[in-house]
């Protein structure tokens, strides 16, 4: 429990991260940025790189700037971190990717990090069509790209309507969410929640309340550890240079330079 509270104290400083690349092809140019802006941005799609277009730094293996961990070069500690999360259940059955692959360099914070990780995604009643929902709108306020591609799927599978996904991937404003089938209190609440916790200086007064009163003092707080965990996941991202492997389709729109 000290482990989880002093992670969670950390996150609160990693807010605002994971700006995504902007190269591209158009693919929109009539949905608002956001709820407070009136000009209509064009939206880009970042194509699919090739291996060859990766940066001279990036294992070819890792797809990162630093080489997979093999478990057999880990002393015991070490190999009991990469047993938690390489175990079943814990979608890592196969070997360590991306962010996780990363923080394994560092075997220690890989396995405090872990029961946080399992807590804020698969935590006792979590609604996963709502956290999914959470994770979403995360990376789509931080730019990250590599989240929000790799969790679009989940989302979906998760059951979140197929409009609620594009009402947070455009960021449109709440005044086009009306006729979303789906669209609730619980899910307004939430992208708006994120949306400010992200952007703005502070949530407002009236989220907060909102928030409280849907979720509770217990859901509140899960819902910044959510939010927080994934902050912390950017800074990973950014930091290593992760990538998905080459050809993979990129799914979260950017809005283009004038």
């Amino acid at each position: 429990m000290k482990t989880i509270t002093a992670i969670l104290s950390l996150l609160t400083l990693l807010t605002g991260c994971g700006e995504a690349p902007v190269n591209s092809q158009t693919i929109n140019s009539s949905t608002p940025n956001s709820s407070t802006n009136s000009a209509a941005p064009v939206y880009i799609l970042p194509p699919p790189l090739a291996a060859a277009q990766f940066p001279a730094d990036i294992d070819p293996i890792s797809l990162a700037r630093l080489p997979e961990v093999q478990r057999a070069e880990l002393d015991a500690a070490g190999q009991d971190a990469f047993d938690t999360y390489v175990s079943p259940g814990t979608g890592y059955e196969t070997g360590l990717r991306g962010p996780i692959g990363m923080w394994m360099h560092s075997p220690a914070l890989a396995k405090a990090i872990f029961p946080l990780r399992e807590h804020v995604r698969f935590g006792t009643a979590k609604d996963q069509r709502l956290t999914e929902l959470t994770i979403i709108s995360t990376a789509r306020e931080i730019n990250n790209q590599y989240e929000h591609t790799a969790h679009e799927g989940p989302a979906r599978d998760a059951g979140l309507e197929e409009e609620i996904i594009e009402f947070v991937k455009y960021r449109r404003p709440f005044s086009e969410a009306p006729d979303i089938v789906g669209f609730g209190a619980a899910e307004r609440t939430i992208i708006q929640f994120v949306r400010e916790v992200v952007s703005e200086e502070k949530v407002s007064s009236d989220t907060f309340a909102r928030a409280i009163e849907l979720f509770g003092r217990d859901g509140v707080t899960d819902l910044v550890g959510l939010i927080g965990y994934y902050n912390l996941v950017a800074v990973t991202l950014k930091a290593f240079d992760v990538h998905h492997p080459p050809g993979r389709e990129l799914l979260l729109p950017v809005a283009a330079e004038n």
